[in-house]
């Protein structure tokens, strides 16, 4: 892509903004982010009382549109807090009927708009950001929306062009993270850091705000084998937020980063009991496999695919994650193939072409992967998964010195980069 650089507009602190937001879920190491937080979140409990009041204003008052818009935004962020998609379902409820009422609700059309992001339904996500953005041209969140959207379809020049347009309206945490994370797409590591200590200075003392920012940090760090960093940044998420379940996910990474694998266990069991996501249960069923604890894997293994018919029963798209989990553990190749190529056409980002590639490495296609992986790494991203993937890609072609080459690239980067394939990646290389 010729436009490496972003696109700067409007100035706070010293930074202007512009980035990203989203990944895949089962990813096989943590470089993935989850959307970032635009404003502070309540605790738990308070979504839950919060949720009890307007369900009983609504009762009295079937037609409050702001009563509406404020439950189904509350549900989303309920679904945030307890991994239960089915409150993604009753938020698309509300808000349509809020839309019926008032066809151009802003907070209405916004709402569907992230609910389709959180679903992974990128196109309709775009469609509604847009509409939103119609509705009301100066309301920043609109061009996260559209450009969160426009990143995953791997339009990337116009979705670094929307995050400029949003941080010109409101720099703020959900801009300065998102500056942090297309920085990291494009291989500008220490900028996507720099970035994100400033949306870590905007979230300080905001509960799960400063705590998502340490586990972005946290990740970032990870990426590139900073492991005392990204060490630190996740307890310090915990200790900004305790219980928190991203925070003990980036632990646990950043345990076996530092190769101590049952205190990564019991971290990751600790995010699983919280929030039992699919890319949680998928870690810590390969650190149990990784160990010989391959019962305990099997039932992780086992749950994830209910997970998974969970999300697909609450509108959520997971063909991307399923092809890689799939890919990952040998399952059904044939079957995976076809549904990383279906995911790849829904989600051309450089992660559709990557899966797509490792699918095609793995079921013998790897001439046809070879274009694939090289569209993954089209951006300069520095992703030590992806390297590997390559490396294979090349050792599948016959070309042992190019293979050999990506896997040092991989290990390089971040010695410990994935349960399943650093090992992989190391023992190649002897």
């Amino acid at each position: 892509m010729k436009a490496r650089r972003l696109l700067i507009g409007g100035t706070a602190a010293g930074l202007t903004a512009t980035a990203l937001f989203f990944g895949g879920a089962l990813r096989g190491s943590p470089t993935a982010s989850s959307a970032p937080v635009a404003n502070p979140a309540p605790a738990a409990d308070d979504t839950a009382t919060q949720i009890s009041k307007l369900q009983g204003e609504l009762r009295a008052s079937r037609d409050d549109v702001y009563a509406l818009d404020a439950l189904g935004l509350a549900y989303q962020q309920r679904a945030r807090e307890t991994g239960d998609p089915t409150y993604y379902t009753k938020s698309d409820e509300v808000l349509r009927r809020a839309l019926r009422l008032a066809p151009r609700d802003l907070l209405a059309t916004s709402g569907l708009g992230s609910l389709a992001l959180s679903r992974h339904r990128f196109r309709e996500a775009l469609t509604l950001g847009r509409r939103a953005r119609a509705i009301s041209p100066t309301t920043a969140r609109n061009y996260g929306v559209i450009g969160d959207a426009l990143v995953e379809l791997g339009r990337y020049r116009q979705g670094f062009q929307a995050f400029d347009t949003m941080a010109g309206l409101r720099p703020d945490v959900s801009s300065y993270s998102r500056i942090g994370h297309a920085r990291l797409l494009l291989g500008d590591v220490a900028g996507a850091r720099s970035a994100l200590r400033l949306a870590l200075d905007a979230s300080l003392g905001q509960g799960e705000t400063e705590a998502w920012t340490r586990v972005q940090l946290s990740k970032a760090a990870f990426s590139v084998g900073s492991i005392a960093p990204a060490l630190a940044q996740a307890r310090a998420a915990l200790r900004a937020f305790p219980g928190y379940a991203p925070a003990y996910d980036a632990l646990a990474w950043a345990e076996y980063g530092r190769g101590h694998v049952p205190a990564a266990i019991t971290a990751e069991q600790e995010a699983v009991n919280r929030i039992p996501l699919p890319q949680y249960v998928a870690t810590l069923g390969d650190l149990q496999e990784a160990t010989g604890r391959n019962a305990q894997a099997r039932r992780q293994y086992a749950l994830i695919d209910v997970i998974q018919r969970l999300l697909v029963a609450n509108g959520v798209e997971t063909d991307l994650e399923t092809a890689l989990f799939d890919v990952d553990h040998g399952i059904r190749l044939p079957a995976s193939l076809a549904l990383a190529r279906r995911a790849q056409r829904e989600r051309p980002s450089i992660d559709g072409d990557d899966v797509l590639a490792w699918a095609l490495e793995q079921t013998g296609h790897c001439g046809e992967a070879q274009g694939y992986s090289k569209r993954a790494l089209r951006l300069g991203t520095l992703d030590a998964l992806k390297f590997f993937h390559r490396g294979m890609i090349e050792q599948c072609l016959g070309d042992r010195a190019a293979a050999a080459s990506w896997f040092r690239r991989s290990l390089a980067l971040s010695p410990r980069f994935s349960v399943l394939w650093a090992p992989v990646a190391r023992r190649a290389l002897r």
